[in-house]
């Protein structure tokens, strides 16, 4: 309810003479969320949408505020932006020519094709739709949104039947990642371009882009939706079914502006201050190569499909523990960046739908949020002790989406790395809105998924996000990553990984979860075999192939010592002091230094710094008697202990 993921439509309650059902959704109301729900709403309440309003208007009211109506207002010369919209167009403003947050679909349509039908549409849709043909302009130094009237669209065409079928393919693909590849100009544009792609006589491709700024992934599933109604009775010569809208998103600007204020704003405020205190470090998966002063980014995408059975499994495990398929995806996402990661403070981003008002369920606009998850997972928890905890996590964040992360991101004193616009670099994403075939009579419209979709979901612009999406085989895993960063086998290695650690989990869920199996039995016989015969020397000394490991990810943790913890970086600058130390005492080629340390950070310092001077190193243990120690002092000719 809180996310937002229930329709307003035919969802009725039956709850008559069933008090026990009644009784166990107050419960869980009160546990989830800590609101005092009164028996009595849910007689009163006759649908799921009407509960989610009960629910929030009893948390504003225990919380001593409450939000206005979101009302049409009156129509003038201009309109505020919506704190998205600002980021998005200031972003844009910034880098002009990207497109980098377009967002495309390609709809193939399987049959005879009325163009003309198909122009009326999309005219239909802009008409409906005003942040369709939004502009921004600057007034006073402000943006402001501007609204233009509604005015016939045309579907541009593109005749590729001529070509021969092995061509042709090739042409719709250069084609489509051209169209994503082009600029808008949000000073004038309109914010959604149509191309149909003529393949054969029964066969098109019909590619649609629009601006971030305009639209997000549950606007897409809502813009094939009515592309399907409108259609349908348009051919049958029938005018729109689709009923008018209560709002417009220029309305919704104007109400977030008023109602994000005052009392309201300051109790959001605090709960999300909370989470960012203490300044938490940022989570940073090891990488293949160096991480540059200034963030740049070339997206790669790797994909793998969980199979159905695991995705039952994981669906009942939910159940068991009281928590959502969203959860528990989540969990084991955070439990496997621990992991590999070796934090303990597991905080990432997550992009949510953010339309918890059933006025803005049907309009087309960005309401996207992305809200901060944190997550302690110290003290090797079980999954589904953890699975607890990320349960706690999520819903103290979605009962507090309605501030959008700017706001969060300006407000937050905490520190944060000037290379990095947000205190993540990591994502986690489900897909589950509906994407489906829609039969017309004459024609068939089925949305064309690929990985180019994929990465505009809002992780192509971090360094690596989880991005999953519910189907009838099972669940699609996909790792959006910076390909600047990370090389395809790394990533394709971590999505093993997670589904070796999903699999662990729903095997049993009490397991800790460093307990948890990551390797595959090809790369267990492969360890075993580095532990017994000896292979080929490597090419490098062993302290020269530890630098290039801190060249390439100075961050990642290199020694973890209980709760203490050295970054390659820091282990390497440490060992380079020791070593120019070392020299001024004489320690060298031909010469052997003696180490009597116990088992810590300092012992693998002194060991990389004795290899840097060119020394030798004995090992000497602390425990050994003296004259042990003695004779071994003698016997190497150590000059230095």
């Amino acid at each position: 309810l809180r996310a937002g993921r229930v329709g307003s439509r035919d969802n009725f309650f039956a709850l008559g003479g069933h008090s026990l059902l009644a009784t166990q959704v107050v419960s869980r109301v009160r546990m989830a969320l800590g609101v005092e729900l009164p028996l009595q709403k849910l007689f009163e309440t006759p649908s799921v949408a009407g509960l989610a309003h009960a629910v929030e208007a009893a948390r504003r009211d225990q919380e001593g505020w409450s939000l206005p109506p979101l009302v049409r207002v009156p129509r003038g010369d201009s309109f505020p932006l919506s704190f998205s919209q600002e980021r998005m167009w200031f972003l844009n403003q910034l880098d002009p020519g990207t497109s980098a947050y377009n967002l495309s679909r390609a709809i193939r349509l399987r049959g005879r094709l009325d163009l003309t039908v198909l122009d009326r549409c999309l005219t239909e849709l802009i008409r409906r739709h005003e942040t369709l043909r939004t502009c921004f302009a600057v007034v006073d130094g402000r943006p402001v949104q501007v609204i233009q009237p509604p005015a016939p669209a045309r579907v541009e065409v593109v005749d590729l039947s001529p070509l021969p079928a092995a061509l042709r393919e090739a042409e719709s693909r250069r084609r489509a990642t051209e169209e994503t590849s082009r600029p808008f100009d949000l000073s004038r544009d309109l914010l959604i371009r149509a191309t149909l792609l003529r393949l054969t006589g029964e066969e098109n491709a019909l590619l649609l882009t629009l601006h971030h700024v305009a639209s997000d992934g549950w606007s897409m599933a809502i813009l094939f939706q009515e592309i399907a109604a409108l259609y349908q009775a348009f051919a049958a010569g029938e005018g729109s079914p689709l009923p008018e809208l209560p709002v417009q998103y220029a309305d919704f600007s104007t109400w977030q502006r008023r109602a994000l204020s005052g009392e309201a704003l300051e109790a959001e405020l605090a709960y999300w201050r909370g989470k960012l205190a203490g300044n938490p470090p940022p989570l940073l998966i090891p990488a293949d190569r160096r991480r540059s002063a200034v963030q740049s980014f070339q997206v790669g995408v790797a994909s793998v499909l969980l199979p159905a059975g695991l995705a039952a499994e994981l669906r009942a495990l939910s159940r068991r523990q009281s928590a959502s398929l969203y959860m528990t995806l989540l969990a084991a996402w955070k439990a496997l960046l621990a992991r590999v990661t070796g934090e303990d403070d597991v905080l990432l981003g997550a992009p949510i739908a953010n339309r918890n008002r059933a006025e803005v369920e049907g309009l087309i606009g960005f309401f996207l949020n992305t809200l901060i998850l944190r997550t302690d997972l110290s003290g090797d928890p079980g999954f589904g002790e953890l699975l607890g905890r990320v349960r706690e996590t999520c819903l103290g964040a979605f009962a507090h989406q309605d501030l959008p992360l700017e706001q969060v991101l300006q407000s937050s004193h905490a520190e944060r790395d000037a290379r990095r616009s947000s205190p993540f670099q990591v994502m986690f994403l489900l897909q589950n809105f509906p994407v489906r075939e829609i039969e017309v009579p004459g024609l068939n419209l089925s949305v064309l998924e690929s990985d180019e979709q994929i990465e505009n979901l809002g992780t192509a612009i971090f360094e690596a996000g989880l991005t999953l999406v519910e189907q009838e085989d099972g669940i699609l895993a996909s790792i959006t990553y910076n390909a600047l960063l990370f090389d395809e086998a790394t990533i394709l290695t971590l999505l093993d990984r997670y589904q070796r650690l999903l699999a662990g989990a729903a095997a049993d869920p009490s397991r800790p979860i460093g307990d948890l199996e990551l390797m595959s039995p090809e790369e267990r016989r492969e360890l075993m075999a580095w532990s017994g015969e000896a292979g080929p020397a490597p090419a490098q000394p062993v302290h020269r192939l530890f630098e290039q490991r801190a060249e390439r990810a100075p961050e990642a943790v290199a020694v973890v010592a209980g709760d203490r913890r050295l970054t390659y970086a820091e282990l390497n600058r440490a060992a380079n002091r020791l070593a120019h130390h070392l020299r001024d005492l004489g320690v060298g080629p031909e010469t052997v230094a003696g180490i009597a340390v116990e088992r810590s950070p300092e012992m693998v310092i002194s060991l990389l710094a004795v290899l840097k001077t060119g020394g030798a190193y004995v090992p000497l243990d602390p425990t050994y008697p003296v004259e042990r120690l003695s004779y071994i002092l003698r016997d190497s000719a150590a000059t230095v202990l």
